[in-house]
């Protein structure tokens, strides 16, 4: 989970086509972004994900939209480094603790963050990030739990053009983003493009490190 601290931003990637996985982490690597998740909402992420962890070590690869138990193992199973969650689901979150896998749950509300807690989790994702207040929505539901240490990796709706206020958050550990790699450029294998949007958000990322 160091690294993305350090990195501050996480390249959230859907893969329709697992030819294009090592392909599009190379783009990602050649920007200076060396985090990103693979969602699992296709067929193609679980051997995305292996063959990436087995191309490319310098590549810190988790998984995405975890939703039970099962998934959480194959996740692990297939290398993945970290795993993310939509939402907050108890059994899903205690199979990660269960067999040590970096896990962080999706949160919204003061409940799902007290939920979190309970369970030991310290990092949370904050989704969706925009369509739910943005920035002021964030600020307001984090201060009451300023004193944890908690930290948030806010998802959906963040671009080059807001992430500089969430940048600025004292309890954000780094954003999330699918404009860095979408679909539609790993589907045209625009490896140009996804270096250039990584290496953006990466030097972005830089000037508010702390």
């Amino acid at each position: 989970m160091k690294a993305i601290y350090d990195q501050r931003v996480v390249s959230v990637v859907v893969i329709d086509k697992v030819e294009n996985a090592v392909p599009m982490a190379e783009a990602l690597l050649a920007g200076g972004l060396s985090v990103m998740e693979i969602t699992f909402r296709t067929a193609a992420a679980e051997d995305s994900i292996r063959r990436i962890v087995k191309a490319l070590p310098k590549m810190i690869c988790g998984a995405g939209t975890l939703l039970t138990p099962d998934q959480i193992a194959r996740a692990q199973d297939a290398g993945a480094q970290f795993g993310v969650s939509p939402g907050f689901n108890p059994r899903v979150v205690a199979k990660a603790r269960e067999l040590n896998f970096p896990f962080y749950p999706g949160v919204l509300t003061p409940s799902d963050i007290e939920a979190a807690l309970e369970m030991g989790c310290n990092l949370m994702k904050f989704f969706p990030a925009e369509p739910s207040g943005g920035i002021k929505m964030l600020k307001a539901i984090a201060a009451p739990y300023a004193h944890t240490g908690i930290k948030f990796i806010p998802l959906g709706g963040i671009n080059m053009v807001n992430a500089p206020d969430y940048f600025q958050m004292s309890s954000v550990a780094a954003i999330g983003g699918t404009w860095i790699a979408d679909a539609k450029l790993i589907n045209e294998q625009k490896w140009t493009d996804i270096t250039r949007n990584a290496r953006e958000i990466v030097d972005l990322a830089a000037k508010y490190r702390k």
